[in-house]
């Protein structure tokens, strides 16, 4: 097999891996509804879309905005700062709080406004 397709399989197999990390906390039926990364930059008050926490941990990540490509989300996070940023679904996927419990997604989180997060997190 030439180079180019022992590169082509490798990128495929990273690609799939990722997805799949990210289909273990987001699923892409729920990810298509989210806005594309800077749709919402015009928006004085975005939608907080999906909210993820450490179940045994302080942190949560209220998900604005999603690149699916890139893995890659803005939004509103809490944790030993309370922001607005950029994070990975790939570092996310990866944390574990002090029990060693993975992340989850809270399925009974509605679209809310970010004022309205920001007001209930401080």
């Amino acid at each position: 097999m030439a180079l180019d397709g022992m590169v082509q399989i490798k990128f495929g197999i990273y690609h799939l891996e990722r997805l799949l990390k990210m289909g273990n906390l987001i699923s892409n039926k729920i990810l298509k509804f989210i806005p594309n990364l800077y749709e919402t930059e015009d928006q004085k008050d975005p939608l907080c879309h999906i909210k993820l926490f450490t179940p045994d941990a302080n942190f949560t990540w209220y998900i604005i905005e999603v690149s699916i490509d890139e893995n890659l989300c803005y939004g509103y996070v809490k944790g030993l700062e309370n922001e607005l940023g950029y994070f990975s679904l790939d570092e996310i996927a990866d944390i574990r709080g002090s029990l060693g419990l993975p992340v989850e997604i809270d399925n009974s989180f509605k679209h809310t406004p970010l004022s309205a997060i920001k007001k209930e997190v401080t």
